[in-house]
């Protein structure tokens, strides 16, 4: 399979639609969060060289570069994503039938389970990330395209819901339950933080654009 960034819009649903095991939800919450950031990228560059913006044009400078690496990382973390999923897939299949078999199978089945949570985590601590630039670009990025910050904030706070399923529903069943507790913990952290924002964004944004105003 081509890499994420490689393949047409078309073709990317096609695969997520089918029966492949990959990709799936952390690679669909990848794609999504590097269009939320792309969306802010977009603001950012109609913000550059504006003579009414020119106060904030040091920022802007700054923001563009730093959510187009956002969005490339994002993207290959959806890549990432994919191949940690492969070793899990196969821990699955693994034979249970004796008692070695069992004990063989759980080891491999932790190992493999912590390794599928890394992509996703990753994906949940780019996109607060790419977060924080939205917000900021929705402040001071050009009015013009202000609905489309507000778009990108909705959207990378629906890729860090959706990234953290993933992590949930693997660290279920995980035997080690401190390392557990530990990685849930910092997840639901990322998502109550991210998401606040990310929302407080939107509504932001919201009440500024519509009309009439409530």
């Amino acid at each position: 399979m081509d890499t994420v960034a490689d393949m047409r819009l078309g073709e990317f649903s096609d695969v997520l639609s089918s029966e492949a095991p990959v990709p799936g939800g952390g690679g669909a919450s990848a794609v999504a969060a590097a269009v939320g950031a792309s969306l802010g990228q977009m603001v950012a560059s109609l913000t550059l060289g504006k003579e009414r913006y020119v106060g904030v044009q040091g920022r802007i400078e700054d923001i563009v570069p730093r959510l187009e690496a956002a969005r490339a990382e994002l993207l290959a973390l959806a890549d990432e994503d994919a191949r940690a999923f492969e070793p899990l897939s196969r821990a699955y299949g693994l034979p249970k039938g004796t008692e070695g078999e069992r004990a063989h199978r759980a080891e491999i089945m932790e190992s493999a389970l912590r390794s599928a949570c890394e992509p996703p985590f990753k994906i949940m601590a780019k996109a607060c990330a790419a977060i924080d630039l939205v917000d900021e670009v929705s402040r001071i990025g050009t009015r013009i395209a202000i609905s489309d910050a507000g778009a990108g904030a909705a959207i990378l706070s629906a890729a860090l819901k959706a990234a953290s399923l993933t992590i949930f529903i693997n660290a279920k069943s995980m035997a080690d339950r401190e390392y557990a507790e530990v990685l849930l913990s910092r997840t639901q952290e990322m998502l109550d933080e991210g998401c606040e924002k990310a929302d407080n964004t939107f509504l932001r944004v919201e009440r500024g654009i519509r009309w009439p105003s409530r």
